[in-house]
């Protein structure tokens, strides 16, 4: 098959499951499992053996790897949800170089 069949097999199957509910996989025990597999389906893409580094082979075929379509997941959910934040400046008077970012809340993980 050519390399343009083979990314669209890529996006419409592997791609699309893996975009649904993104931001929930990163906190999730199997992403690693994931990123795994999607280096296994570059390779295959590709036809590379098992042990070829895959960071060339993302930027051969133009396609993101996990951490970073999760990362852009983020970025757009706080573009498109910016009301459900606050600004360093409603919480504090002083006006530095962060007071126009949003705020990030000091929180306790700690039993």
């Amino acid at each position: 098959m050519s390399l343009n069949t083979l990314k669209t097999i890529y996006y419409s199957y592997f791609n699309a499951v893996i975009n649904y509910g993104l931001p929930f996989w990163r906190n999730s025990s199997h992403r690693i499992k994931i990123f795994k597999m999607q280096k296994r389906i570059i390779r295959i893409m590709i036809g590379c053996k098992n042990r070829v580094p895959c960071r060339n082979l993302f930027r051969r075929l133009e396609i993101l790897p996990f951490v970073s379509q999760y990362i852009i997941s983020l970025m757009l959910f706080v573009v498109k949800h910016k009301n459900l934040f606050s600004l360093n400046s409603e919480n504090h008077t002083k006006s530095t170089s962060q007071f126009n970012n949003f705020y990030h809340p000091i929180t306790n993980l700690t039993i």
